[in-house]
């Protein structure tokens, strides 16, 4: 990692817009790296007080699973049908069909990098966004990977 560089910054920047729009994410991330503290949960923070997020138990089903996703705003404002999610007791299963309705949409599930193993934490975005955000997370050694 270039830990402290301009380049790390404009990374951890970009990855941000490309999350959420939220306008307090990046200076929140920002303020992290400037202080020496993990720009990750910074991350993490700032996308779950702007209610991009949906954490999930690894226990959940697929019923939790379609109450969480209807919460963020992205999912709110694309009223995907997501009936089929509600099917499944295994929530690995239902996040596949998750993400496959909502690629439908031209959206994609991801899974972030969580500290907690027994947790998922979940964010939607737009499908052409996908790869960038897989390379960033890289660059910056850590994972965002589509739910499928």
């Amino acid at each position: 990692m270039r830990e402290g560089s301009v380049d790390e910054a404009v990374d951890w920047e970009r990855l941000c817009a490309l999350l959420d729009d939220d306008e307090l994410l990046w200076p929140g991330v920002q303020g992290a790296l400037d202080a020496g503290d993990d720009p990750w949960e910074a991350l993490l923070d700032g996308l779950d007080d702007a209610g991009a997020l949906a954490y999930l138990d690894a226990e959940d089903t697929g019923m939790e699973l379609t109450d969480a996703l209807v919460q963020l705003p992205r999912v709110f404002a694309l009223q995907p049908d997501l009936d089929e999610v509600t099917d499944t007791d295994d929530l690995d299963e239902a996040l596949r069909t998750a993400d496959r309705v909502l690629a439908g949409t031209d959206h994609r599930l991801l899974r972030l990098d969580e500290p907690d193993s027994d947790a998922h934490a979940l964010i939607v975005v737009p499908a052409g966004s996908v790869p960038e955000i897989e390379r960033l997370t890289a660059t910056l050694e850590h994972r965002i990977a589509p739910a499928e």
